[in-house]
Formats: C-alpha cells, structure tokens, sequence
C-alpha cells in the first residue's frame, strides 16, 4: 500500500476494538531496537506487559546501529522499530525475513494498510503514518492578528513580527542537525519546489533551480533560529517549544503529544497543528510521509521469530491505542484522530511525495546531509554545496552499483 492510503485510512479512523488483555504471553528473551520517541515507548511498554523479559533499547541512533546488529550471527536483536527511510539497509543486507508465514498465523488482526510488501513479499508490519508538519503557538498568533501560515514566505512573515514582539527567544526550530536531520529538512523543502531527487538512470537532481531555492529557504529559516541550528535534532526541537522558546516549527507527528504533556510541557494547550507550509503558492507541502513499524530478524531461529513476531503484536493492539491514542497517527484498530493529528492528516490529504525507500535515496540522503551545511554557515555557495553533495552522491553509488 502506499504511503498516502496509510495517512487517509487514519485519517478516517478505523472502527475501535474491544481492549483485551495479553493474547500471547512468554518469559523468553526477546531484545528490540527502535527509535525512542514516545509512540515507540508505548508500543514498547505495551510489549512489556505480555513478555517481561523483553530488553529494548530506544535509541534515536537506531539507523546507523540496525545494519550492523542485525548482520551478527545470530543477530543482536530480534525486533526492529523501522521506517521506510530506514527499511531500506536491512532489506539490501537480506538481515530481515519475510513475514508472509507469521501474517498468515498470528496476524489476523491485522489490516491490508499495516502490510509492507517488498517485491511481493511482507517485510514489515506498519503501526503508524509520520510527517513534518506546522507546530505554532495559537497564543503568540492570536495575540499578534497573525493567521496560520500556510506557505514559507508567511512563516518568514509571521516570526519577524514576532520577533519585533519579543514575544519568544527565537521565532522558528527546526531539525537542521548536521547529518541526517539536515538532509531530511532540505528533501522536504526540495520536494516543496517541485524538484525531482534521482531520475530513473539513478543520476540525483539536487544541483538545479529547485535546490538552490530549497537551500535559501532554509538559510532564511535560519535568520530567526536559535544560532546553534545544527546541533538541532527532533527533541531539541520538542523542548524548545515545552519550554516556551519557539514559536512555530515543521516537527515531526510523532512530537505533538509531548507539548500538551503536563509533567514536562510550560506550553500545554498552547500549541496548534497545522499543514505543513507550501514552499509555493499552489505547490505540494514542503514535507514527506513516512510509516513506521516492526521486522523481524533473518538470523534467528524459526521458533525466535515466531515468538518475537507474536511480542510486537502484542504491542500494535487496540489496548495499546487506548491508552496512547495522541502518541501518533496509528494504523491500528482503535485509533480516534483528535487535534493533535490534525497537522497531520491536513499535511497528508494534500498529497505530499511519499519519502523513497530505495539504495539511491539512502545514499543520497547521507550525501546531503554531510555537505549543505557548507552554504548554511556561509563558507560555500549553495551551488558549491549541493554540487559536492552530488559528487558524494555518485560516488557512493558507483561503488553500490546503482548507477545506470
């Protein structure tokens, strides 16, 4: 299925399920790896109570540890938290089984939008849709006469009167952390142009009208953002507005439900959810949609499988939506979108390009994200850099034969 049918089956909802206790229970040992924000920590916690042996680790670094873990014989790990952007390594490496015989046991409670299929094949199982899309302070807005912007050129606007207000320290965060953050704002933005990422021979567009206008965009971003842009990850980002010093962003989904979180937001209620800015008028929004979901390790046993492949779905249930419906836009029995998804199913239904899961576009990504900082600081010029970024590029993909 495809990206966009994930967003608009969630943002329908899905009719709600009965919460039933654990369906399957062990005291094996199960060991998970996955991102660390708070949908992964419920779905996790909801694991937990069904196998109390579960080891997890929640580590925003999962990407670059998955490939290496999951190749050991046997593997370190027997559950992966992916995403489409992430998939793609483990796929190529062959460090992940097809899941066709265990959907077909254990996962009828599973819908036709949750299964990854991979060349004919279930590769994954998706719990959730992800995108960057508009955080704002309602407050900061409605007390200025601001409306919600709905382009770039609004929000850029928008944070100079803010800025005039002294309202916030910085108007605008953003995830522009050196590396792979980086590169996932400038694809967002590049998509917002128009741009076209690799053509079918596997030769990156990047070098062209729309990147240099996606890079200057990004460089006007950084004109009202905390000076330290590059060290600014995801929860960089989330604190920033829980602690009331920004005022708008384009923040991952996942993050919504941690501003209206009593226990460590200052800004609860405070934070409206919106589309994604356009780049331009009319154009598609500047961001991407992405799943997120588990696989199950290759190098383990059969009967390790089987029991790690019954642990996660004891974590994708409609329990588990129940007591975490806000933590994201779940793909699962239950879920009920309230305003917290409201950015992203506004983003979604609008048809943004869904993030490529393919070799070009991982080796691309890490292309960019190691040169465009070179233009943001002012040491290259925006051609410069996406010029080197396209050198790394092709280099990289003449060496993983992708190049054709």
């Amino acid at each position: 299925m495809s990206s966009r049918t994930f967003a608009l089956a969630a943002a329908l909802g899905l009719v709600s399920g009965p919460a039933l206790a654990c369906g399957f229970t062990t005291d094996a040992t199960v060991r998970h790896l996955s991102a660390a924000f708070p949908a992964w920590v419920a779905v996790t916690e909801a694991m937990r109570e069904c196998a109390p042996n579960l080891q997890a680790e929640l580590d925003q670094e999962f990407r670059t540890k998955q490939p290496t873990a999951f190749a050991a014989q046997p593997s370190l790990y027997h559950i992966g938290g992916v995403a489409n952007g992430t998939l793609t390594p483990l796929l190529n490496a062959g460090t992940i089984r097809p899941l066709d015989d265990l959907v077909a046991r254990f996962g009828e409670n599973l819908s036709e939008n949750q299964l990854i299929r991979i060349d004919g094949r279930i590769m994954a199982i998706a719990m959730m849709v992800n995108n960057q899309h508009l955080m704002y302070r309602q407050d900061i807005l409605e007390e200025l006469d601001i409306p919600v912007p709905e382009t770039w050129d609004e929000v850029l606007a928008a944070a100079a009167k803010i800025r005039e207000a002294g309202l916030v320290e910085h108007p605008i965060g953003a995830t522009m952390q050196t590396g792979w953050n980086l590169a996932q704002d400038f694809i967002n933005m590049f998509a917002g142009f128009g741009g076209t990422l690799i053509d079918a021979d596997g030769r990156p567009g990047i070098n062209s009208e729309a990147g240099v206008r996606a890079l200057e965009m990004m460089k006007a971003k950084t004109e009202f953002m905390d000076p330290e842009f590059l060290v600014s990850d995801s929860t960089y980002v989330q604190q920033q507005f829980q602690q009331g010093r920004i005022a708008m962003a384009n923040l991952w989904a996942t993050r919504a439900a941690a501003m209206d979180d009593e226990s460590e937001s200052q800004v609860v209620g405070k934070v409206g959810m919106a589309a994604a800015p356009r780049a331009v008028e009319g154009g598609p929004p500047a961001s991407t949609i992405w799943w997120d979901g588990i696989v199950i390790a290759a190098n383990i046993t059969d009967e390790e499988a089987e029991t790690a492949f019954r642990v996660a779905l004891e974590g994708l249930t409609p329990r588990m939506v129940e007591a975490n419906n806000d933590a994201a836009v779940w793909l699962i029995d239950g879920f009920e979108p309230g305003r917290l998804a409201e950015g992203a199913i506004a983003t979604a239904m609008l048809g943004p390009i869904a993030y490529p899961s393919s070799v070009e576009m991982g080796l691309l990504h890490t292309a960019i994200g190691n040169n465009i900082a070179d233009f943001l600081t002012g040491r290259e010029s925006a051609e410069q850099s996406l010029a080197d970024a396209e050198e790394a590029y092709l280099a990289a993909a003449r060496e993983a034969g992708v190049l054709r």
